[in-house]
């Protein structure tokens, strides 16, 4: 849990609460002073601001809270007891507790104004090959021995042609892909779902989860099409079609990014299989109802009313902030998990639109 800065501190959670709300705290109540958050300030409101909070189904965004509830920051513990007796409440139930027990504020940046910026990220299903094949010979790898002795790590281009980098590399394959850009992707969205085929033909679906970085820099190759006025569609659909055209331009298209993950096997059961990877607050994250934040400005764990509307999605929705990536950076800044798969794939690569955050702080 961060510690807020500034002159104001975080208000803490009461010290005692009732097993069950009786009404609602009124909206004419007076307010509570603004907070300063790390890179983001905090402006109280009433329920009445946040747009649709009447309309979405919050049993939904129940079960994204009882696993927030697994690991809770401090402010939010003492709710959890709560949280859990109420996954078995009706909605207006569950509404009128959070509207007794929470107080909204509006994300702001520290300077400027204006509305912030939601993408969106998936776990993609592949399939792989767990020895290399005339068709797979795209390697996924695990942390090499030598990781922390050089930071930043070789860069992808260097993984690649330099045979100092190829032999800390050797041995630690995990499975190897068809395509280079599908293990591109699943670097980006730092964990994927993969149908492994092994020697003996069996097949075994796993998860490959984020288990460490080159600490390169991310470069967007989307960005470097852009600007190299390759393609107008940026999205990856639009990327996979002109690699699709330009084999032989591959490479050089995706060495405009250095950084790579490294990741670590894990088995997939039919439980987990229903829940996402684990966010960085640590518990699994919840398909439409997790999101990945700037952890500067928003705590994990906590409730936050996302309000978005775009091409790609209309939402009005209760999430909980679950998890953080390298380019989720400022106070009004969302990455939406959409699930897993192809179809959340197709939604993720087109989401970029504007946003509105407000978190729910316990009184």
């Amino acid at each position: 849990m961060l510690a807020a800065c500034g002159t104001v501190p975080l208000p803490p959670a009461d010290e005692a609460r009732p097993s069950v709300p009786v009404l609602p705290a009124p909206d004419g109540a007076p307010l509570p002073p603004p907070i300063i958050q790390g890179k983001s300030r905090w402006q109280p409101v009433r329920w009445s601001e946040l747009p649709g909070f009447a309309e979405d189904s919050l049993h939904e965004a129940w079960n994204a809270w009882l696993k927030s509830c697994e690991r809770p920051g401090p402010a939010y513990a003492r709710l959890c007891p709560e949280v859990r007796r109420l996954s078995i409440g009706s909605s207006a139930e569950q509404r009128a507790w959070m509207l007794q027990r929470l107080q909204p504020y509006r994300v702001e940046p520290l300077q400027g104004a204006g509305d912030g910026l939601l993408t969106g990220y998936y776990e993609p299903l592949l399939e792989a090959s767990r020895t290399p094949t005339a068709t797979h010979a795209v390697p996924l790898y695990r942390p090499p021995a030598g990781l922390a002795a050089r930071r930043p790590w070789y860069s992808r281009q260097e993984m690649e042609t330099l045979p100092e980098a190829r032999a800390a590399l050797r041995g630690r394959e995990i499975a190897w892909l068809a395509d280079p850009l599908d293990a591109l992707v699943l670097q980006i969205q730092g964990s994927g779902r993969v149908r492994i085929t092994e020697p003996d033909g069996s097949q075994r679906l796993v998860r490959l989860a984020f288990a460490a970085t080159n600490e390169q820099p991310y470069r967007s190759v989307g960005s470097w099409l852009l600007q190299q006025g390759a393609i107008r569609d940026a999205s990856w659909p639009g990327i996979k079609a002109w690699a699709a055209q330009n084999p032989q331009r591959v490479n050089e298209m995706l060495w405009t990014n250095p950084r790579t993950v490294f990741f670590r096997e894990e088995p997939l059961s039919e439980l987990d299989a229903g829940f996402g990877p684990r966010g960085a607050q640590g518990v699994p994250l919840t398909p439409g109802r997790s999101i990945a934040v700037d952890k500067e400005s928003i705590p994990y764990g906590t409730p936050v009313w996302l309000a978005s509307a775009g091409p790609a999605v209309n939402l009005q929705r209760l999430v909980l902030a679950q998890d953080t990536g390298g380019a989720i950076v400022g106070a009004v800044r969302a990455d939406y998990f959409t699930g897993w798969g192809p179809e959340a794939g197709e939604v993720a690569g087109r989401l970029k639109q504007p946003l509105r955050l407000w978190v729910l702080w316990p009184k």
